[in-house]
């Protein structure tokens, strides 16, 4: 008899703590998170009214919680009066022993389930999507001033960017879903904000981005010329704000209405660039960090040295890490894709500038955004001055010491960037 009471108690808690489970599921979670993206011909949006502040959504969440629970408790305090048999109410010590502890178990449960229904609830906050429109800036191109109309540099210059930008939107098109336009704040870490001039500039490294960064400082009148920043400054300094620092109205603003731009390279040829600075010269980060790991992974009879200083990592060694599902280290910004590093189609770049005609190409987009006449893209090498710069002849050498196959697996893994930027394959054998 008393094994049967205990275990109808048991079911009775059992089923109690199902009911508090269901009630503390808040279904708004599910909706936001199913939300679609704004369709092509809405245009300008205001900010979604969910992305209110977190203190006032945690006021609401702790008075729907507490409300919820005092139900629960309530219906289930009746629930049980109604259902317990007289004789188990009389049971001896025991049994009204297990009966507490069994409570106040429950309540340690309430209690946590309250807790973890409040992180996930601020966590969804502070990460839930920004959703933006398929022609996101109003902006889009700068256009030609009047005077320049006829300047045929000028003109010459406006048609090649539409014809990248038109390229860029066809790859995205044949090969990207854009039917749920949803932008997080990861998607936006690599793009610094210049608030003055308003121009958002997504980062790839290799292709100039130090230089770049130097431009945008000068234009926020952290410095008076591009010559007086170092290295350190540039990438150490934090002067420079990133978009992913701004609330969801600040992001949303400010992707609807600057100027959005990057620059890129050659993929083999950023690679080799990344390659040579990061592994052919000391390295206190990546040869410890990348370089062991790859020495230990793919060199055989490798000296106590290599593996110790992680130096001295061969370009071979470095693109079976590269092509290798389980890289034995992650991957790194230097040698990603610019597909995964400025979303180029998530984000509707106004301006989209190439490494082969740096000079040309960063300052007609200082002119377009009326930048001051005397500011000009710097022409200087940032690091290793002394070493001539990577170009096409000495990326092929690179490439030369790999098999066909590595080739055309490199290529394979950057042929997105090659099409989405219209690169010609870099060797004939190629596929």
């Amino acid at each position: 008899m008393r094994l049967t009471c205990m275990f109808s108690f048991i079911l009775l808690f059992g089923a109690a703590g199902l009911v508090v489970f269901i009630h503390l599921q808040d279904p708004e979670e599910i909706v936001h998170q199913q939300t679609p993206g704004i369709k092509y011909n809405m245009g300008f949006q205001q900010p979604k009214k969910d992305c209110v502040s977190s203190n006032n959504q945690d006021k609401r969440l702790k008075k729907n919680t507490a409300d919820r629970v005092t139900t629960v408790k309530q219906s289930y305090s009746s629930h049980l009066s109604e259902n317990v048999p007289t004789e188990l109410q009389s049971t001896d010590r025991r049994q009204s022993s297990i009966m507490f502890a069994m409570k106040d178990q429950q309540k340690v449960e309430e209690m946590n389930s309250i807790r973890l229904h409040k992180r996930r609830r601020r966590f969804i906050i502070k990460k839930s999507p920004i959703l933006i429109s398929m022609n996101s800036s109003i902006l889009n191109l700068p256009t030609l001033k009047s005077e320049d109309r006829n300047n045929n540099k000028w003109k010459s210059l406006y048609q090649i960017q539409r014809e990248r930008k038109r390229i860029m939107r066809e790859t995205c098109s044949k090969y990207k879903s854009n039917n749920r336009r949803i932008i997080t704040p990861y998607h936006v870490s690599r793009i610094f904000v210049e608030d003055k001039y308003r121009v958002l500039y997504c980062e790839v490294p290799k292709a100039g981005c130090s230089n770049w960064k130097r431009v945008l400082m000068v234009l926020n009148g952290l410095a008076s010329s591009t010559k007086d920043i170092q290295h350190n400054t540039v990438h150490y300094g934090n002067y420079l704000k990133r978009l992913d620092g701004f609330d969801h109205k600040g992001i949303y603003h400010r992707l609807n209405t600057y100027t959005k731009m990057l620059f890129i390279r050659e993929p083999f040829e950023k690679l080799v660039s990344a390659f040579r600075d990061k592994f052919e010269h000391p390295n206190n980060y990546y040869h410890p960090v990348f370089g062991k790991a790859i020495i230990s992974r793919y060199r055989m009879n490798a000296t106590k040295e290599a593996l110790r200083t992680g130096s001295g990592v061969k370009f071979k060694e470095f693109i079976q890490y590269l092509l290798d599902v389980h890289r034995p280290v992650g991957m790194d910004i230097h040698w990603d894709h610019v597909n995964r590093l400025c979303s180029p189609c998530l984000i509707d770049y106004d301006f989209v500038g190439k490494f082969e005609s740096m000079e040309e190409d960063a300052n007609f987009f200082l002119h377009l955004i009326g930048a001051p006449q005397n500011l000009t893209f710097p022409k200087f090498k940032d690091r290793h001055s002394n070493e001539e710069r990577t170009t096409t002849k000495i990326t092929q050498q690179y490439f030369a010491q790999l098999s066909p196959s590595q080739r055309q697996r490199s290529y394979d893994f950057y042929y997105m960037d090659y099409l989405m930027f219209n690169y010609s394959k870099p060797f004939e054998d190629l596929y």
